[in-house]
């Protein structure tokens, strides 16, 4: 068995693979869950395939350097995280590399093994065998970032639509339905009004991503009749100046709003309307002489 021992000097240089897939993702864990599942993920080597029988190493010195909390008396709350972290499941929706058009649902484990050093204040853990084709970079549907620029976020929803932005980094603009994105944080239930929502999820988020992360964000919202049903971002990294939403709307996957509005079909979602638009432009320019 391989065994990964992971000091606070390398987290600071750290960074974090994901496939899009896990970042879109339905789950629920704490700030404490996350910051073990991100530190041993930032482990995983990019230039080789991994397996379960990888044991990582995360521990309370290595994480108080970087998140910049007091290690003092944390052990116990590591172990803890860690315990919850072993029941946790994971609901993904899409194939690790974005392959086929027709999306499968797993229900899966992060971990299958939690091992205490109680003398060394850490834990080890070994990723879930189901769990490993979404951490490790092998192909060209995964979104890399900097731990640092999480680590001392201390609201979970900030980490996760970090995330979801920088998956979109390249177009700087995101268009998120409200009931996927709540879908997605596992928060269904919790927030029924967009009042509620808000403060307690998107405005702390907010401005916990432009706090602490390297990007700046700025969000509103689109309504569908009476309804708020869509959530507006516009980010980009801190050396770019903002700019406000345009009146237009943003782009969503590549596609002008304008044009989705004008080409919609009943019943879909803009995401759904932009990925039709795009493959039939595609085979448009297949055929064309």
């Amino acid at each position: 068995m391989r065994k990964k021992t992971f000091m606070s000097k390398d987290l600071a240089n750290a960074h974090i693979g994901k496939s899009n897939a896990l970042i879109g993702a339905a789950y629920r864990l704490t700030v404490q869950e996350q910051r073990i599942i991100l530190a041993a993920i930032s482990q995983v080597r990019r230039d080789e395939a991994v397996t379960d029988e990888i044991m990582y190493s995360v521990s309370v010195n290595a994480l108080a350097d970087i998140t910049g909390q007091e290690a003092k008396n944390a052990y116990h709350e590591l172990k803890e995280a860690a315990l919850r972290l072993k029941k946790r499941d994971v609901r993904i929706e899409y194939e690790p590399n974005g392959k086929g058009r027709k999306p499968k649902v797993m229900l899966t484990g992060w971990v299958q093994t939690i091992v205490y050093i109680d003398d060394e204040g850490r834990i080890e853990l070994r990723f879930s065998k189901d769990m490993l084709p979404y951490i490790n970079q092998l192909s060209g549907e995964f979104t890399l970032y900097k731990l640092e620029n999480v680590a001392k976020m201390t609201s979970t929803y900030a980490i996760r639509l970090y995330e979801m932005l920088m998956q979109w980094q390249g177009e700087g603009e995101r268009e998120i339905e409200i009931d996927w994105f709540k879908h997605t944080l596992q928060i269904t239930d919790d927030y029924p009004r967009m009042f509620d929502l808000k403060k307690r999820v998107l405005e702390p988020a907010v401005k916990q991503i432009n706090e602490h992360s390297d990007l700046w964000c700025k969000w509103g919202q689109r309504k569908t009749g009476r309804k708020v049903t869509h959530i507006q971002f516009q980010f980009g990294p801190k050396a770019a100046k903002p700019k406000a939403l345009a009146s237009g709307g943003p782009k969503i996957g590549g596609v002008p709003k304008r044009e989705i509005e004008r080409q919609a079909r009943p019943g879909e979602t803009y995401e759904q309307a932009a990925d039709r638009i795009i493959s039939a432009k595609s085979r448009k320019r297949e055929v064309s002489p």
